[in-house]
């Protein structure tokens, strides 16, 4: 039974730390909030299942939608480790109030729950987050984050991925977004559902400014990969 006690730890291990390594050379074309999205959509006789979602690799994307989600979403994405500090004390202090469970999320933390959790709002999947952020970090590096990130995020009902919400809202490839549009795709986070990209209404507006903002304020992109 000891024996047993200590293998599970190690075959936990192995096995997620091989599909890691694995998911840092092959595109992800499907995630557990797909998935989760379309198992509603089959149940809700108002909503059609829809997926829009198409892979392209980073140098396919404009440069700008990379520095408009790192001003919108995680301005020290490319100085930290995985984790905010800043973050993490502000969900400890909503948490501690009694308003529902918050992770101070990262770039690096959203893309360990869309790939690799289902998303729900408990201490265990937050725990799960955690581990696969740590993994993601040391073995993907921060290139290989944003391009998985970029390419996962959900971006509106049944669209995932800046490649399928350019098609979408913009009528061209995610590599022709000009700054404007990339702040507008990502002011929408973390509610895509709810905000509407296409008649963006003053809240929209407003983020879009203040990541527009931001994205001038960030020093040039070098990866360390």
């Amino acid at each position: 039974m000891k024996k047993l006690f200590w293998k599970i730890p190690v075959w936990f291990f192995s096995v997620t730390f091989a599909v890691v390594v694995l998911l840092k050379f092959v595109p992800i074309y499907v995630t557990p909030l797909v998935v989760i999205r379309v198992v509603q959509a089959m149940f809700d006789e108002d909503r059609d299942v829809r997926v829009e979602k198409t892979w392209v690799p980073i140098e396919k994307m404009s440069p700008k939608v990379v520095r408009a989600a790192i001003a919108g979403e995680d301005d020290l994405f490319l100085t930290h480790y995985g984790f905010s500090i800043k973050g993490i004390q502000q969900a400890y202090k909503d948490n501690k109030k009694g308003k529902r469970l918050k992770g101070g999320s990262t770039i690096s933390q959203q893309t360990a729950k869309n790939v690799f959790t289902s998303g729900s709002r408990t201490w265990v999947r937050k725990g799960f987050e955690t581990y696969f952020t740590l993994l993601i970090e040391l073995v993907w590096g921060k290139e290989r984050i944003m391009e998985v990130y970029l390419n996962v995020v959900e971006l509106g009902d049944g669209i995932y991925g800046v490649e399928a919400a350019s098609h979408h809202y913009f009528h061209k490839s995610a590599a022709k977004l000009n700054a404007p549009q990339a702040a507008l795709l990502v002011a929408s986070l973390p509610s895509p559902r709810r905000y509407s990209v296409t008649n963006p209404g003053p809240y929209m507006r407003r983020r879009q400014g203040q990541i527009l903002w931001m994205m001038r304020m960030l020093p040039n992109i070098e990866w360390h990969n």
